[in-house]
């Protein structure tokens, strides 16, 4: 029975890495079909087949690019060219993906920012990008108006209405009163031609050529814009489609945000390239999503690791089981809820994968073993030679290197950063941000031989004897306690799996005459059900004792990106302090082995030393 399961997923791995590099092997840096060709041939393709279902509207394929093709005509009337920029800070609708698609038509590269930025933030994404001008809506004046005066010049604005409502009298005066400089976009979209823009604009692009700026999240300061080449978004936009068997018979559902790069890019891409339909709204709804699911009649999910959770977390739904869903696919579905999520929701299967908008390193989990984001076989390593899992320092945060100055790859099942070596080739090139100084810091040369060159994902993970391999955690957030490496992830989940516990959110903070950082979680939690008298004990049938949390917090809501990325840069500033912190505080005394509240003579006593931590 083993060898017959060996075998099962030896072929599994294969068939699917075989086919997958059979849709993406025309892609090149030097390609002369880049993205906009791509999907011009889709649209063709499938004109009249619904393209995007939203808040119970439809658009077809051919209504999809007539909206794109405006677009592209008025940014030329606009006096844009290729390699121009243009920031788009809107939320969700179905106006935001014929934006970028009609720039890029014209070579004009769109930069997605995060809807929920306001202020300095906001005003960084669109500075870095050298955006030619904004796109924006009316639900985002109040964000606008606070950017203004970070702006590095006076750019021009153009503004659709609120979703829904037309351009009106009433609009242009809420505009004067939020976003002064908006000029209404609606009838300008509405007077430009909905013809083809001529091939010529973009002739002269390459895969290589710059497509979409993607922000990372900003957890740890301010976003960078990760460049996404013409061939990295063709590669993003066609990955997933033979995993998850995707055809023009399907729906896909995508309630993330169209500005990050698994739900605007892959999710997109699925549907695009295949003439499925997309199923957008507006925001994630936890208590709507399986209505939206069973309604709109999906069969594609697409998930984020956090998005499972907080479905989880919900009381039963009577469509939960109730729909026609086949697969999905996603990342950051942690192995404690994996299994737990595809009984539940009666879900065949999800492909669960590893890589960062920027990165050259990924990996796809071609058979579905729970907790695996991918797996490198034995057979398949030659594939994979520009991939290396090495040794690493938590304390510098720095690989490991031997007395050759080299570092060194780690044994099977062992910690290490992964690391992927830089070439020409379109899955080995790492294209970067627009600051070349955050790109360089995301370099690390002589891995392995003089003058080599790798990126750092800057992200721990470990690969077990059959190849699979774990995700484990970011370095940052890995700290040292008591001389042992505290994962954060790992603590997370056994505080998860706890009954009272929504979200925990675990970083490392600093205890004066203390080495290392002591773990603390931020929980987001239901007083009446989570027992403080029993959670040491509980924990600790889970935990090494160097890993417990030292200290609790408690919250009525969980810090998190627009993407569900828990936001820690502040939580650590805070520190522990209660009389710095109004939310109640936990501390784990170890004379009673038992949480006891965080007071302020127990928070004096604690820096006085009196604690033997």
């Amino acid at each position: 029975m083993g060898l017959l399961s060996n075998l099962k997923r030896d072929w599994q791995t294969l068939r699917g890495a075989w086919r997958l590099l059979a849709d993406i092997k025309d892609l090149s840096p030097d390609s002369e079909n880049i993205l906009a060709d791509d999907l011009e041939k889709s649209f063709d393709k499938h004109a009249s087949k619904v393209a995007i279902r939203f808040e119970g509207d439809i658009m077809t394929y051919a209504e999809l690019e007539a909206l794109a093709n405006r677009v592209a005509n008025w940014g030329l009337g606009e006096g844009l060219k290729a390699g121009d920029a243009v920031a788009v800070f809107m939320g969700n609708r179905p106006e935001y993906i014929a934006i970028w698609i009609g720039l890029a038509k014209i070579g004009v590269v769109s930069g997605l920012i995060n809807h929920n930025l306001r202020g300095e933030g906001l005003a960084h994404c669109i500075n870095i990008a050298e955006a030619k001008l904004v796109i924006t809506e009316a639900e985002q004046d109040a964000q606008m108006e606070s950017a203004q005066s970070f702006l590095k010049k006076d750019i021009p604005i153009f503004r659709f209405s609120a979703y829904g409502s037309p351009a009106s009298g009433a609009d242009a005066a809420h505009k004067e009163q939020g976003t002064r400089q908006a000029s209404p976009l609606e009838p300008l979209l509405e007077a430009a031609s909905d013809a083809r823009p001529d091939h010529s604009h973009r002739a002269h692009l390459r895969g290589k050529d710059l497509c979409l700026y993607v922000y990372t999240s900003g957890t740890t300061g301010l976003p960078k814009a990760a460049k996404l080449t013409q061939t990295r978004m063709q590669s993003m936009m066609r990955t997933f489609v033979t995993p998850t068997n995707t055809t023009a018979r399907d729906r896909v559902y995508v309630p993330l945000p169209l500005y990050h790069s698994t739900g605007g890019v892959c999710g997109v891409g699925i549907a695009l390239n295949t003439g499925a339909s997309l199923v957008i709204r507006r925001k994630f709804s936890a208590s709507q999503y399986w209505d939206d699911v069973s309604d709109y009649g999906v069969t594609v999910l697409v998930y984020i690791g956090e998005l499972c959770r907080y479905l989880l977390n919900q009381p039963p739904h009577p469509k939960e089981r109730a729909h026609t869903v086949r697969s999905g696919f996603g990342n950051g579905l942690r192995p404690e809820i994996w299994q737990q999520f595809l009984d539940r929701f009666h879900i065949p299967t999800l492909v669960e994968f590893y890589g960062s908008t920027e990165g050259n390193v990924s990996f796809l989990s071609f058979d579905g073993k729970v907790g695996a984001v991918g797996r490198i076989p034995k057979f398949l390593e030659s594939r994979f030679a520009h991939v290396a899992f090495v040794k690493f320092d938590i304390d510098s945060e720095m690989p490991i290197r031997g007395e050759d100055g080299f570092c060194i790859q780690t044994d099977p099942n062992e910690v290490g950063e992964v690391l992927g070596k830089v070439g020409n080739e379109a899955r080995t090139r790492f294209d970067g941000y627009n600051d070349p100084e955050a790109t360089q810091k995301k370099l690390l040369t002589n891995v392995f031989e003089e003058g080599d060159v790798w990126f750092r994902t800057g992200d721990l993970m470990r690969k077990d004897g059959d190849g699979y391999i774990y995700f484990v955690d970011r370095i940052g957030d890995t700290f040292r306690w008591k001389g042992e490496n505290v994962a954060t992830n790992e603590v997370g989940e056994a505080l998860a799996s706890i009954d009272g516990i929504q979200h925990a959110n675990v970083y490392g903070v600093t205890i004066p005459g203390m080495d290392g950082k002591a773990g603390m979680a931020a929980l987001t939690a239901t007083p009446e059900e989570l027992e403080f008298e029993t959670l040491y004990k509980k924990l600790s049938e889970n935990l090494p004792a160097y890993s417990l949390p030292v200290f609790l917090r408690i919250q009525k809501e969980a810090e998190t990106t627009g993407t569900f990325k828990y936001r820690k840069i502040d939580l650590v500033k805070e520190g522990f302090n209660p009389d710095n912190i109004a939310e109640p505080l936990w501390f784990a005394d170890p004379e009673t082995n038992a949480y006891i509240p965080l007071t302020h003579d127990v928070y004096e006593s604690i820096m006085a030393g009196a604690y033997r931590l």
